[in-house]
């Protein structure tokens, strides 16, 4: 599953990230790669959980709910990297410490939502789906982050 998965999603959001007008707000462009890509992640959610349907419409109430807080989260990590590529030709102390605490931060707050919504799709499925949930999350999030992490300019470089 997973040789399929990271092409699709390093795709997905490619394709989303380079559709967008040069006119549009970081948060319009943001709101629109969110609600592309969250299509997208919900289908490979559901082929992934395949899930049977005695317990599949509790997990997908749990699901809105989750992703409804993900959202925020990964909102303010796009404004991070924004903020980063806007800047960092004139990268000083200031901004650099303020760029690394607000993205610990984030980590931070993605660990906890997956701490709260674990206990959620545990009791609403069982431990092996919440699991389940978590490692494709976590590996979306991942090959997402890696795809950027390799357009990203290191500090320094030129």
């Amino acid at each position: 599953m997973k040789n399929y998965l990271v092409p699709l999603i390093v795709c997905m959001f490619f394709a989303v990230n380079f559709g967008y007008s040069q006119e549009m707000t970081v948060d319009d462009e943001i709101t629109l790669i969110q609600e592309a890509f969250g299509n997208d992640k919900k289908m490979i959610v559901e082929a992934y959980m395949d899930l049977p349907e005695s317990i599949a419409s509790a997990f997908w109430i749990v699901y809105q709910e989750y992703e409804f807080e993900r959202k925020k989260i990964s909102r303010d990590r796009i404004k991070i990297i924004d903020d980063y590529l806007n800047s960092y030709n004139s990268l000083g102390e200031y901004e650099a410490d303020d760029l690394a605490k607000r993205s610990i931060k984030n980590d931070i707050e993605l660990s906890k939502l997956h701490s709260k919504y674990y206990k959620k799709f545990k009791k609403a499925t069982s431990a092996i789906n919440a699991a389940k949930f978590l490692q494709i999350d976590t590996y979306i999030h991942n090959t997402i982050r890696n795809a950027l992490q390799q357009e990203l300019p290191f500090i320094g470089e030129n």
